[in-house]
């Protein structure tokens, strides 16, 4: 589903989920930011990837760029 900007709706309970079960790199916290980290789809949502903790990873922010200039 998208939103009204036409961008793929993702679900705020399914990125609660997976941080309950793997806490932030950084800090240990299972809630809130995570500095110098970013939540990844395993599969890219628009390559059929599910957004569910299974397809979920903690990455840093810089490989987080580099990965998105090639998707």
């Amino acid at each position: 589903m998208r939103d009204s900007r036409g961008r793929i709706q993702r679900s705020p309970a399914a990125r609660r989920s997976f941080m309950a079960s793997h806490p932030c790199p950084a800090t240990g916290k299972t809630s809130g930011a995570c500095k110098g980290y970013v939540i990844d789809h395993v599969v890219p949502l628009k390559r059929g990837g599910a957004d569910a903790p299974g397809n979920m990873q903690w990455q840093t922010t810089a490989a987080a760029r580099a990965k998105d200039k090639v998707e």
